[in-house]
């Protein structure tokens, strides 16, 4: 009789480990709930209500509560599961994502020269719009979710506004103090509300089951057969589900596809399914409460825990906008898109955790000021949709370009797939074209601005530095000649410049005022690779000219803040070893005085030199210590 003896098996030793990742991936998707899906989350408050007035006018109730939810049901398959989880966040850049990563991974694709300067517009164009939704989406979410004060009590009603302004005020105050420690609470809350929004769903679901019919896609079909302009103009409304699904692959660097994967999967698409199919079945047996279809959902006892909710939802989903907006600003800077202007760490431990005064003053004055024009969440769903759909159509484009160009897949495969989803793209941003009159030309008005201000600062940079290399020495004849001042001075001078190839301005005006070299010149340099992060290993190149000048080289991605003092001590390790309290920084500033032939029409020269002025230091930005900086001025003529 043989008895069976246990073994160990070698591979359970890997248990631990297969458990620790589980328990990770799971955190990372509870952090996804609270950031990523904060603002496709909370559009359940606005986006069926504004969807089924857009088709119920002209059609049947229940024909146009079947046709306007089964467009949101395939919109979210299509566009948000189907699109974003399966095929763009696919398109990873060392694993970050959004619109400006996007466009640098289709950049760097082997294309010609006239892609990628489409492609850097696109990026442009992406990122402009991004500021025109960034300002419209706390607006819209925060005022939809106090309307409901109103549904209960009428004469609450005229505190909707002044509350929405305090609290979204009060958000931007906060802003400098950093969210580290509330931002913790997000993912827990954003758990409670989505369970909220399936169990308010599924319970009126269970009155009216026939609602289910409704995912069938000919319910859809049938409502522009029948009715296609009545169709067609919805589609502006029920692109508002649909609002927020960029965040999926713009957070992808922060959570991981997978995190990200599993969240929208298995928690809140179920979710959202549940709340939008509820809400339709409401209709079918309630019409008359449209104009306040999601609070209609909610019993008498829960009204006002419920506004508490939605109202902290809303919050969370401005948080998760704002704090976008400040990372694609501070990805802009670095890729020479904006200005230098400050970046401030709000945390020790989350790289992500940034504040950018100057965009969050104009944040705030921008989204005061929608909501005094607009309102009321109804007014600002007719601004709502364009910016987003404009940002969508990019991204598919962009996708496509890396998918035909970088992974290499069939043409008539890529033309297909990308062409269809191109196709529904359009259809969104076409319907919500027809809104531009009633408030779609505000975030159109801010994105052409951001549009405006970006391309007269490249442009205008780039003009900028040719002149300034027309008018300075090449550096290897520099070199040549360095031999004659012979006179040295202890200590080490480093010299910023924004090339490599030229002698910096501020070295040669030094030398023309002082008469005097350092012992050792350093001539440092900071270029940005197309990559949101680079190695610690790559971030310094050291090269030794001879004669006592040395060449040094920093390289960041467009995902982080350059230290360069912090990054010198890494220059050691190449045979440069600087120390800071014996080395003098000089610095070149430039006052710019208009030219006689300007490259640039008058208006963007004044422009790029008013952009100029207001920059931020480069002794600042750098991270250089104050008392170690010299600035030596010069004038150039743009």
């Amino acid at each position: 009789m043989s008895v069976a003896v246990p073994v160990h098996n070698p591979v359970s030793t890997d248990e631990p480990h297969k458990n620790n990742s589980l328990k990770r991936e799971l955190w990372l998707a509870l952090g996804a709930l609270g950031v990523v899906y904060g603002d496709i989350g909370t559009s359940p408050l606005y986006a069926m209500r504004a969807s089924a007035q857009a088709a119920g006018g002209a059609l049947p109730q229940a024909f146009a509560v079947y046709g306007v939810l089964s467009l949101i049901f395939w919109a979210l398959i299509v566009v948000v599961t189907v699109k974003y989880v399966f095929f763009i966040m696919r398109a990873d850049n060392n694993g970050e994502g959004g619109v400006m990563a996007l466009a640098a991974l289709a950049h760097r694709s082997p294309v010609s020269r006239k892609l990628k300067t489409a492609i850097g517009i696109a990026a442009l164009l992406g990122l402009a719009l991004f500021y025109g939704d960034g300002m419209l989406t706390p607006a819209i979410s925060v005022l939809s979710a106090l309307e409901g004060i109103g549904v209960a009590n009428a004469s609450f009603t005229p505190f909707v506004v002044p509350l929405t302004l305090v609290i979204l005020v009060g958000l931007f105050v906060m802003q400098s103090r950093g969210t580290d420690k509330i931002g913790k609470l997000f993912g827990p809350v954003m758990v409670l509300w989505f369970l909220v929004l399936a169990v308010l769903g599924a319970v009126q679901i269970l009155k009216a089951p026939q609602i289910l019919h409704a995912a069938n896609p000919m319910y859809g079909i049938a409502l522009f057969a029948h009715e296609p302009w009545t169709a067609f103009v919805a589609l502006g409304s029920v692109v508002l589900a649909v609002t927020g699904c960029e965040a999926l692959y713009a957070d992808m660097g922060h959570f991981g596809a997978r995190a990200i994967r599993w969240a929208w999967l298995y928690f809140a698409l179920p979710a959202l399914l549940l709340n939008y199919f509820g809400q339709g079945a409401l209709l079918l047996s309630r019409p008359q409460d449209a104009a306040i279809l999601f609070y209609a959902m909610v019993p008498g006892w829960a009204h006002y825990p419920m506004i508490a909710l939605a109202t902290i939802a809303t919050i969370i989903a401005s948080q998760a906008v704002i704090s976008g907006v400040f990372s694609i600003s501070r990805q802009a800077v670095q890729l020479g898109q904006l200005p230098r202007m400050e970046i401030r760490h709000t945390s020790a431990t989350e790289q992500g955790q940034i504040f950018v005064p100057r965009i969050n003053a104009m944040l705030c004055v921008g989204v005061v000021l929608i909501v005094l024009i607009f309102k009321s969440s109804d007014a600002l769903a007719t601004a709502y949709g364009i910016a987003v759909t404009g940002v969508m159509v990019i991204s598919t484009v962009l996708v496509g370009t890396v998918a035909i160009y970088r992974w290499k897949w069939n043409r008539f495969a890529v033309y297909a797939l990308f062409g269809v989803l191109g196709l529904i793209d359009l259809a969104f941003l076409a319907s919500n074209s027809l809104k531009i009159a009633e408030g779609g030309w505000l975030p159109l008005a801010v994105a052409a601005g951001v549009f405006v201000v970006m391309d007269t600062w490249r442009v205008g940079r780039r003009l900028h530095l040719d002149k300034m290399r027309d008018n300075s020495l090449a550096l290897d004849l520099f070199l040549e000649r360095a031999d004659k001042y012979n006179q040295r001075v202890s200590g080490t001078a480093v010299f910023m410049s924004p090339r490599s190839d030229i002698a910096p301005n501020a070295m040669l005006h030094s030398l023309k005022h002082y008469k005097v070299l350092h012992e050792r010149m350093v001539l440092a340099t900071v270029s940005v690779a197309d990559t949101p992060f680079v190695p610690v290993a790559r971030r310094v190149v050291v090269e030794k000219l001879g004669k006592g000048f040395f060449s040094v080289r920093f390289v960041y991605g467009f995902f982080e803040i350059p230290n360069i003092p912090e990054d010198f001590a890494l220059a050691r390790a190449h045979g440069l070893a600087l120390e800071l309290d014996s080395s003098t920084f000089f610095l070149g500033r430039e006052t710019l005085v208009p030219g006689d032939n300007p490259s640039l029409p008058r208006w963007r020269v004044a422009l790029y030199m008013w952009l100029a002025s207001n920059a931020l230091s480069p002794a600042r930005y750098y991270h250089l210590p104050p008392g170690r900086v010299v600035e030596l001025g010069t004038q150039v003529s743009i």
